[in-house]
């Protein structure tokens, strides 16, 4: 029997193969990853510098003992060139390996800007372990910290690094923090919250061109502004990473195209996480990703399980502003109903038949979370 396959070592990929051992202990299993493949939450990368966390002690587990654990090959530093999903096979470069189910667990990339300057090259993003050693090296010596997108990962690390002793700098296209997830109020405490700390903010405007100097970087603006930096950390989103799975044949939209059941176009291929795009949402968090991965490792045990999705909010890492966020269903109409002064806000987003649809809450409000939640709708029932 071939063994079921699972591409990728994230906390996606990790937690299909711990369900499924679970549900079955001997199965043969493989897992396949590009990078050395330790276990470690990359939640914490965001806010690990605070905490004085190095690359080594954010690893939770080492390769060699998730093998043991989950009783399964895997297979460190291969990139997967190609998948024929009609042989039940993939290429990792010359040499072709068969499986009996695939599952793609293969995460999301930055978005790279279309920017300009002999600097361009330099600017950092941190979407795992490796790149947050690079992103430690470099901080090393550094002062000046420019962080581009002031989005949840944005905020994170502006949080994180200005009360480390870092002059940082957060600039947005967007006119508020958090873009279109919270409404004004909320974007503006955290703003303030932020500034308190001493961290600069440049919003409604975005970076041009970056290039070298003798003691650092020149970002110029939008606005023809001019800023000096040490370190440029790149935090405007992530994009699913689809490449492999459009080149298969598999159906491709926003992520890779899954069903209920997070089965792709694909006989025997099933994908999930921050690559997938399931009932037209991409949701990539972690709570999404553990109920998806329960249900893929059940349907691949031989128990056929569709993906359900409660309401689930999403904590921002900010201590300077705590924030919990559960963002209502883009397609949903309504208003919200924003309450309290300072850091402490209640905003409810209610439909017109005044349903709970969403809610974000700051400061003490937050302890309000486990109540609100019961009353909002699944994502997905």
């Amino acid at each position: 029997m071939h063994p079921i396959t699972i591409i990728g070592t994230g906390l996606a990929g990790y937690t299909v193969a711990r369900e499924l051992r679970k549900l079955d202990k001997n199965c043969p299993l493989r897992i396949i990853t590009a990078d050395d493949g330790h276990f470690y939450s990359k939640p914490m990368l965001s806010n690990a510098f605070a905490q004085n966390k190095t690359p080594e002690s954010l690893v939770i587990t080492p390769v060699e003992q998730m093998a043991k654990q989950l009783n399964a090959e895997i297979l460190t530093q291969s990139n997967i060139t190609q998948i024929s999903p009609q042989q039940h096979t993939f290429h990792i470069n010359e040499k072709s390996l068969e499986y009996s189910q695939l599952v793609l667990a293969s995460g999301a990339d930055p978005i790279r800007l279309p920017l300009s300057g002999t600097a361009v090259d330099k600017v950092l993003s941190v979407n795992n372990l490796i790149d947050y050693t690079h992103f430690r090296v470099a901080l090393w010596d550094a002062k000046r910290v420019v962080i581009m997108g002031a989005g949840l990962i944005g905020c994170e690390f502006a949080n994180d690094l200005q009360p480390a002793g870092f002059t940082v700098t957060l600039i947005d296209l967007a006119p508020q923090a958090l873009g279109r997830l919270v409404p004004d109020a909320v974007g503006l405490a955290l703003q303030q919250a932020l500034q308190n700390l001493g961290v600069t903010l440049h919003f409604g405007k975005a970076v041009n061109s970056i290039d070298s100097t003798d003691t650092g970087y020149r970002l110029t603006l939008t606005d023809n502004s001019v800023l000096e930096a040490d370190v440029i950390l790149s935090a405007i989103g992530l994009r699913p990473r689809t490449e492999l799975a459009a080149a298969a044949g598999l159906s491709v939209e926003r992520g890779i195209v899954v069903d209920r059941y997070l089965k792709t176009s694909a006989e025997d291929i099933y994908a999930l996480g921050d690559c997938v795009q399931v009932e037209g949402l991409i949701l990539p968090f972690v709570m999404p990703l553990m109920s998806a991965a329960r249900a893929v490792a059940k349907t691949l045990a031989g128990q056929s399980t569709p993906v359900t999705y409660p309401a689930m909010p999403v904590v921002v890492k900010t201590p300077a502003c705590p924030i919990v966020v559960s963002p209502p269903a883009t397609t949903l109409e309504g208003k919200w109903q924003v309450e309290g002064e300072g850091q402490d806000i209640r905003a409810l987003f209610y439909t017109p038949t005044r349903q709970l649809g969403g809610f974000v809450l700051t400061g003490t409000k937050v302890a309000e979370k486990n109540a609100l939640t019961k009353e909002l709708p699944p994502v997905l029932a």
